[in-house]
């Protein structure tokens, strides 16, 4: 079942790291190639995948295929907003253990109050490899100031100093220099001594669960974008091969923060990794460039789901409904790549897949974010189209979509990968 399938994906995925790696495995197990990043490619399988950092980007090539037969990508990011590690971990004061943490992109602050909080990531060890981590059991707590301490809190909101009020307690006592360290070291079975740095995040222990009497609601950490690259991954994984095309996936790192990283949408790893696979084919660099022009992109990141509480916060008329299939994102001013050709390949997409669909854009006062999109069609001049899963608590540490829109998105990127 496509639902029990993401909900393990989420599970098994509690940092970006984590969810490169799922991808990673998932692939794996369904017969690609895990090549290196460095060095040269002797030979290439026509399903294979690299992964730098926290970022993947796999491939399934048609039998057929030629110098400037096209690609069609599809783009999403494994990063979401959250409270990181910082390297001197160990903080408190007044008889209280705390955590030292970096906020790591647009983080609902409060959404991260008390809640209990494993923590998962990356040790980098001195010998240059690296150990994956992950923490499922509750270790620290951003305990929120009590109501009688605050009397105004529910007139005024809660108010959090992104430095001050954010440091997670985890232990009673004074912080004691590589405390933190040791303990963390211990849970991977190495010693202190044997970890250089780290890429750790603090994530929800809460799993992924569906709730509601009829089973229609998703809740999870991590929705976006995880929801789009476990879509991305499950129809690569299950394409038949291509006919006339490549089908690749692009899982990018940093989206959360610019993207502006040798992992993310703005550095040279999708590019590098195409021209290589042209390369395979014999072609030449403008039969490359040509390949590009002629391919198309559709970059998944989940979408504004109109909120019950407040609707004025939606345009009428393009207020996407949780469960009534993906959306397509417009916006004039370039926050999102679609343009009127590739929104209306999306709509084909779709209705060829036989999925629903429906419109996002956003009220004139009310500005968007944006995704990867206007990133990869500006790097390498593919036709984009920007779609999403409607969602609610956007950014949240436990985030709300429907059942159905993320199973249908992957649907429609089967039929698309393994179509004519």
């Amino acid at each position: 079942m496509q639902l029990d399938n993401l909900i393990s994906y989420l599970d098994a995925s509690p940092s970006q790291w984590h969810a490169a790696a799922t991808s990673a495995t998932r692939l794996e197990s369904a017969g690609f190639t895990r090549l290196p990043v460095e060095g040269e490619w002797s030979a290439i399988p026509s399903k294979g995948f690299v992964q730098r950092g926290a970022a993947v980007v796999a491939w399934h090539r048609g039998s057929d295929v030629g110098p400037v037969s096209p690609l069609r990508l599809v783009g999403a990011h494994t990063d979401s907003p959250c409270l990181r590690v910082k390297p001197n971990a160990d903080a408190g004061g007044f008889g209280w253990k705390q955590l030292s943490v970096e906020v790591y992109g647009g983080v609902l602050l409060n959404s991260w109050l008390d809640r209990d909080l494993g923590v998962a990531g990356v040790l980098v060890l001195r010998d240059g490899t690296h150990r994956l981590v992950a923490v499922h059991e509750p270790i620290a707590r951003v305990p929120q100031l009590a109501i009688h301490l605050d009397r105004d809190v529910n007139e005024r909101g809660v108010v959090l100093d992104k430095h001050q009020h954010l440091s997670p307690v985890w232990g009673v006592g004074y912080p004691l220099d590589g405390e933190f360290r040791e303990w963390i070291a211990a849970t991977a079975g190495l010693a202190g001594s044997d970890i250089a740095t780290w890429d750790l995040s603090l994530f929800d222990c809460t799993r992924a669960a569906v709730l509601g009497p009829h089973a229609d609601l998703l809740a999870s950490g991590r929705l976006d974008n995880q929801a789009s690259c476990w879509a991305a991954t499950d129809a690569l994984a299950a394409s038949v091969q291509p006919v006339g095309h490549t089908a690749v996936i692009a899982l990018f790192d940093h989206e959360e923060v610019g993207s502006e990283s040798i992992s993310g949408a703005a550095g040279p790893l999708l590019e590098h990794v195409l021209e290589r696979l042209a390369l395979a084919t014999g072609a030449t660099r403008a039969q490359f460039l040509a390949q590009l022009a002629a391919s198309r992109c559709i970059s998944a990141d989940n979408a504004h789901s109109v909120h019950p509480n407040y609707p004025e916060r939606h345009e009428a008329g393009h207020r996407p409904l949780v469960n009534e299939g993906p959306a397509i994102k417009l916006n004039h001013n370039q926050r999102y790549a679609t343009s009127p050709d590739t929104a209306a390949f999306a709509q084909e997409v779709f209705e060829a897949a036989g999925v629903p669909w429906q419109v996002f854009v956003s009220r004139n006062n009310m500005p968007c974010g944006t995704t990867i999109g206007p990133i990869t069609a500006t790097r390498l001049g593919i036709e984009t189209v920007d779609v999403g899963v409607p969602q609610l608590s956007m950014h949240s540490a436990r985030e709300l979509c429907g059942t159905k829109d993320a199973p249908w998105l992957a649907t429609a990127l089967l039929g698309w990968f393994s179509g004519s």
